[in-house]
Parts: C-alpha cells; structure tokens; sequence
C-alpha cells in the first residue's frame, strides 16, 4: 500500500511541473472531456454579456476571456457544442483567425480553436446558442408552478456548460468571472455569483464571482423570482406561489451553515441562497455557489427530505472549494459531501436521523453494486471515451462517503476532523487529483499512526470493486422497528395495525423497500391504510409506485402518469420508467407516456431514458 501511495504521490508532482498558480496547482495533465489545453494558454477570467429570447429560446451575446499564455505560439482552444460563433476579436477589436472543427460526437461538441497574435492578452467571442442547448431549459407559463410567465434555468455539470457559454470546459480549469445579463422587462436573473447590479426596474442585471470556480458553476435562471430571507446571509428564492412554504421547510438553513462551520472552517461564498426551480430540474440539486439550485420534490412540509440541502451546502466546501481536476475524480466532489452532509444532519438533527440516513444510502449502494460491471465499482474510475455522467453512481457517492467513515473509524473523530479541516483549507480553491489526495492522506493521517493505517487497505477502497469487508453501516434501532412491522405484515397481520404514528419519511421508505412481490390484495390494503397513492412526499410515493407498477396495482396508474408528466428528476424517473417495463404490457405504456413527456425533461433526463427506453429523437 505505501508503495503505491508513493507511485502516486510522485505522478502528482510530474503533473504539477511547470506551473506556477494556486488554481493550476496539482491540476491533472490531461482531461479528456475537454479540448481544451490550458497548460498552453488558459482563461483566468472570463465575462459574460448575454441577452436572452425567450420566444426564440436563445441567448445571443458574447465572452470576453483573459488569458494566461505559458506558450505563445499555441492557440486559444475552447469547447463549444451546438453553438453558432458569429466573430472573434482581440482587446483592441481586431478580429482574429478562427476555425470551429468537426464535431467529435455527440457528448464532446465542437473544438474552436483561435489563433493569437504576440501581444493578445483578451478574446471576445460573440456567439448565440440553439434551442437545442442541453445545458439550458426553456419552459412554458405552464410548465412552471404558477403558470404565469415563462422560466430558463442552466445545468451545467458534467460538460454541458460549452452548449451555452463557448469556454475551457474543464473542471481543472477555474476562472473567476463577471457577468451582464438582459432579460424581458417584468422577470428576474439570478446567477452562481454575487449581486453587483440589481436591475431597479430596468431589464439587464449585473454578477461578479470573484471567487475562482470551474465552469460547470456558472449558472443562470431567469422566471417570476421572489426571495425571502432566512437569515442575514441566507435567502430562499421561488416564484410567489411557493416561495413561502419553501422559505418554511428551510428555516434551518442558517443552522446548517454554523455547523458545517464549526467542522470543517470559514464559509468562503459570501451568501448562501436556495433556489426552488420547477419540477423539470434533472436532479434533487446543484451546487452552484452562492446560490444552490434545488428541485420542489424535497418540499414534504416537514423538513424531512431536507438532507439534500445539507448535501448542496456540504459542496461549499467539498467540491467548489476543493473540487475533482477529471470527471474520473468525482468521488472527491461526492464521497466528500456525502460525508460532511450527514455530518451536518447529525449536528442539527440528531444522531437517529443522520444514521438512518446513512443505512439508506447504503442500501442503494449495495443494490445498485449488483447492476454495475466491476470497473464501475471503483471510486477512482476510468471515464476513457465515455460520457462523465456515466460515473455519477452511488459509488462515488455513498461507497467514497463510506470509505472515509471507516477512516473516522480507524482515526477517532477529532483527528479526522483536523485532517479534513487542513485538505480544505490548504487546497481552498484548486483543483485536485485522486494521487493529490492519496498524498495527502498519506502524510497527513496514514503516517502518524502505521498500526492505524494498517487496519484501511486504501488501494481496495479507491480502485477496487464492490463494498470492502470493514465498510461501516451503523445499525438504527427505529429501521429494525420497521423491518419487525414488514415482517409481521407479510407474515399474515394487517396493515391497520401497524403502528406508524411516529414514523418519519426514512422508515416509511424503509418500510417500503420491504415488501417483496405484494399481491393485489396486499397492495390495496397498504394504499387504504396509508394512502401512498394519495402522497405528497416526492421519495415516498416514488417509491411506492414503482412497487405498485411493477405489480400490476392499477389503482396506481393515473398518479404514475402524472407523476412522470410533471416532474423531471432523473432520480424519480428512471426506477419508475424500469418499473413500467418490468409491468405487464408496460413496454408500451411506458414509450407512449415518455413521448408525450420528454419534451418536458432536461437534456440529462432525456439522455438517460432515450437509452433505457430505445428511443431516438428523430421518432
């Protein structure tokens, strides 16, 4: 293992070679979703002057890039994809030489590659996107909560930023940035950055992060916005119709941030806000600093599914402070958040609450390591010539946050906490490697203690597959609770009495993800007892219309339709269109919902189904 853990400590010395900033600092070599080649000419800021159509659904306008040139014979290469370059200029307006390549396949986009005079030191590219922009969502009036003006939101991550904003499209590349945004008169821009402008009934607003961020953080939305406070630094936006229930279930916001805090240092973003986007977003939330995005589906009324938002906090420090250099070193962004997410619910929640947390994720570790070929099982995976969405599993989630509980385990809290205090602070702002942090994991933890070290084999935890023996998964007295109440029910007792009086959402979908094959007589019983079909928990009636899908429950149909009708979170989806196919006759069921529906689904959602589902756009 120490052998190892040199090999990689010294492949991320050769790596760093040659550079000379904080930001490019233990950067990786080479990243193979990007075309871009930092190493010779790179962004250190960029701006942005954008002007959004909405009945057009295109922003038209231009970057403005500053450069760093460690080589002054080298082109300026940016990613770019589906993207119409209309000139380039230099910082005196003199055009420059330009040639936008082939396309290099569907997930990579187009190359646009510059050619740079001695003495240019800015690049203004004026460009407008396509309707077809995967990272941009341009929804209806009725596609929103309160159907009264239409919304745009942007996602950015893996790769889709370069579909609207043509830059170095590479997590080792940060940049810091500014922005100029126009919008129709009457409707609100909000972005990952500070404020510098409000529009005070004007139509162009103003942002500057003078933090430096990858470009999967740049984020823009633009709809019917109103905020609520929080707290001095924290603010819940939404349109008006669910802004204040949402500022409700998140009045612990500010708690969430003091205890992050008191783990793990300073919060360095200035504000923390949250924004409720409609029910199209592709995943429960974004970690965009300043102002996380977040899906409506975690708004149960009693705070119970608000573990996400401690989750998107969590990434303030663990993915934008330090984030992964490669899409192969994802599990350094998530394993990390995981792990301080259920910290934070833990101190503000209590310690029941974060395990049962805990043991649900790795439920789903465990049954998704069954449907997963080896290579994919390990943390430190190979992307090569693959789409990174590919490595957003639950091993980079939840089998990187159990690598570093078993740490904690080994080491004592206290001592882990210090560790992962000095990662963030001496690594504030950069982006990092899997060899970086083995490095540091060596001379900072495994070297202070040799027996200690002995007890965590670090190459099966990182490159191995499936979950390591000592993995730790805490047991909760209330899930066995629940496990005795399946079994009972399954056994022959009826639903009515079970005792479920004081149950919070975590058991109920303990309790769910226990039934095994319920008959139709079963399934009825459940849903007159419990009302599933009838549920206003996102996770809970998820979960339950898979069981009920899957068995036939046709009780269940028109709430199924529906659900997939209007909400577009990947999560929620992809079990419930598997468990349509899984019905009888459901193959037809599920390809007739999904053509009606898929319009109303991101690019990230659509990508996912279109595979699952045999679908091609061209139908």
């Amino acid at each position: 293992m120490r052998q190892l853990l040199l090999i990689l400590s010294s492949l991320s010395l050769l790596a760093c070679q040659g550079t000379d900033t904080p930001t490019t600092a233990r950067m990786a070599a080479i990243d193979s979703h990007s075309f871009a080649q930092p190493e010779q000419v790179r962004t250190t800021h960029l701006s942005l002057n954008l002007s959004l159509d909405f009945e057009a659904k295109v922003a038209t306008g231009s970057v403005t890039h500053e450069l760093a040139r460690a080589d002054k014979s080298a082109p300026f290469i940016v990613d770019t994809n589906q993207l119409t370059i209309l000139g380039v200029t230099d910082q005196a307006g003199e055009a420059l030489d330009w040639d936008l390549q082939e396309d290099q396949g569907q997930w990579r986009g187009r190359p646009l590659a510059i050619q740079l005079g001695e003495s240019t030191s800015k690049v203004r590219i004026q460009y407008a996107t396509s309707p077809l922009s995967e990272a941009m969502q341009w929804l209806s009036p009725e596609q929103t909560h309160d159907k009264e003006m239409p919304f745009l939101f942007t996602q950015g991550q893996a790769i889709l930023t370069r579909s609207w904003i043509p830059l170095q499209d590479s997590p080792a590349v940060r940049v810091t940035w500014d922005a100029k945004v126009t919008a129709p008169k009457g409707m609100t821009t909000v972005m990952s950055a500070q404020w510098r402008k409000h529009p005070h009934g004007g139509t162009t607003t103003r942002f500057e992060m003078y933090r430096p961020v990858p470009s999967y953080l740049i984020a823009l939305a633009c709809g019917d916005l109103m905020s609520l406070p929080v707290s001095g630094r924290c603010a819940v936006w939404a349109e008006p119709g669910v802004v204040e229930g949402a500022t409700a279930e998140l009045s612990d916001l500010e708690r969430m941030v003091e205890a992050c805090e008191s783990l793990f240092g300073p919060y360095r973003w200035g504000r923390y806000d949250v924004l409720f986007l409609p029910p199209s977003f592709p995943f429960g939330g974004m970690e965009n600093p300043c102002m996380t995005f977040a899906t409506p589906t975690i708004l149960a009324g009693d705070k119970s599914l608000v573990a996400l938002i401690a989750h998107e906090l969590a990434h303030s420090w663990s993915g934008n402070l330090v984030t992964n250099a490669t899409w192969r070193d994802f599990w350094l962004n998530e394993g990390f958040t995981v792990y301080l997410e259920q910290r934070i619910m833990e101190h503000v929640y209590g310690k029941d609450r974060a395990v049962m947390e805990i043991a649900l994720g790795m439920q789903g570790l465990q049954k998704e390591l069954t449907e997963l070929p080896e290579a994919d099982q390990a943390l430190h995976i190979d992307l090569t010539d693959r789409n990174p969405d590919d490595g957003m599993t639950a091993v980079a989630y939840d089998k990187g946050a159990a690598f570093l509980r078993r740490l904690e385990q080994v080491f004592g809290r206290e001592r882990m906490d210090v560790f992962l205090r000095e990662w963030f602070d001496e690594h504030a702002f950069e982006s990092v490697t899997t060899a970086t942090f083995l490095a540091f994991l060596e001379q900072r933890l495994l070297a202070t203690d040799s027996a200690k070290a002995a007890q965590v084999d670090i190459d099966k935890w990182v490159r191995g597959f499936g979950l390591p023996s000592d993995a730790p998964i805490p047991d909760s007295e209330r899930f066995a609770a629940v496990d005795a109440a399946v079994a009972a029910y399954l056994a022959g007792g009826a639903a009515a009495r079970i005792d479920t009086s004081d149950w919070v959402t975590q058991q109920w979908l303990r309790f769910l993800s226990g039934l095994k094959d319920p008959n139709q007589k079963q399934l009825a019983e459940l849903d007159k007892a419990f009302g599933f079909t009838r549920s206003g928990n996102s996770e809970v009636l998820s979960a339950w219309l898979s069981i009920a899908t899957r068995n036939n429950y046709e009780a269940a149909n028109a709430r199924l339709e529906l659900f997939l009708m209007t909400v577009g979170r990947r999560k929620f989806l992809v079990p419930l269109y598997q468990a349509l196919l899984e019905s009888d006759d459901g193959e037809a069921r599920a390809k007739a919902i999904y053509q009606r529906a898929r319009m109303r689904y991101h690019a990230v959602s659509q990508r996912t189904l279109d595979k699952m589902l045999g679908y091609k756009p061209s139908e």
